[in-house]
């Protein structure tokens, strides 16, 4: 009940899904009517669970997914990690705040079991290139007296921008890019292009994400980045997990 979460949740980030429900010993903090947050307008930014300073709030777990999936001898498993992961993990085995173990990383992962690692940067450069052409075709169209044409262009990396669009500014939300964020571009990437390289089905390789932030489970999840139900990303972690 310290209520920080409340205060990131609607004077921060402005998305009020939090405030303090009933009174006396039976208060708590939950959205209107203690509804579930995936019937809420929820954004999962997870900046609650930033904030908190107690565990009340933490992020969904998965390891144990993952864990399982590396133990499977059916499945190719890879892993992408986000660039902030290898300047932030280092903390936790007291090394200087900032210091990158990029090798240490991928040495870890690759003894954890993975058979590929990638860095999310290689997806990113395709995000940039593919929102800067969106741009250029958008301006053209803009000097050539289109009327309809939106601008300016705001980028989609995150899933949570993007929800928080959908759900406060819905008739703009063809103002973001239309390109996926770099985790979903490598995701479907890995399972077209480089299942096809390995000769394997995509059912049979397992993606993983190593991400600085909880509101990429959620995207990974959404039902548009799945073919025939399969994910393109199947499992999101934490730097912390």
């Amino acid at each position: 009940m310290c209520r920080r979460c409340e205060m990131m949740c609607n004077d921060v980030q402005t998305v009020n899904v939090l405030s303090a429900i009933n009174r006396g010993f039976n208060s708590v903090v939950a959205p209107a009517f203690e509804m579930n947050l995936d019937h809420s307008v929820c954004t999962y930014c997870g900046q609650c669970v930033a904030v908190c300073p107690t565990g009340a709030l933490t992020e969904v777990d998965d390891t144990g997914k993952v864990v399982r999936v590396l133990s499977d001898p059916t499945k190719t498993v890879i892993v992408q990690t986000a660039p902030a992961v290898r300047a932030a993990l280092g903390e936790e085995f007291d090394m200087e705040a900032g210091t990158l173990v990029t090798g240490k990383l991928v040495a870890a992962l690759k003894r954890l079991g993975f058979d590929y690692v990638f860095d999310t940067d290689f997806a990113a450069d395709l995000t940039i290139m593919e929102e800067g052409t969106e741009l250029l075709n958008r301006l053209g169209k803009h000097l050539a007296g289109d009327k309809n044409v939106k601008l300016p262009i705001l980028t989609s990396c995150c899933p949570a921008w993007v929800k928080f669009f959908e759900h406060q500014f819905p008739d703009m939300k063809d103002i973001p890019s239309t390109a996926r964020s770099p985790q979903q571009m490598f995701g479907s990437i890995a399972k077209t292009y480089f299942a096809d390289k390995l000769g394997i089905k995509r059912e049979n390789l397992v993606v993983v994400s190593i991400m600085p932030c909880v509101a990429k489970k959620y995207e990974c999840g959404r039902d548009e980045f799945k073919v025939n139900k399969n994910p393109d990303v199947d499992y999101a972690i934490t730097t912390r997990e």
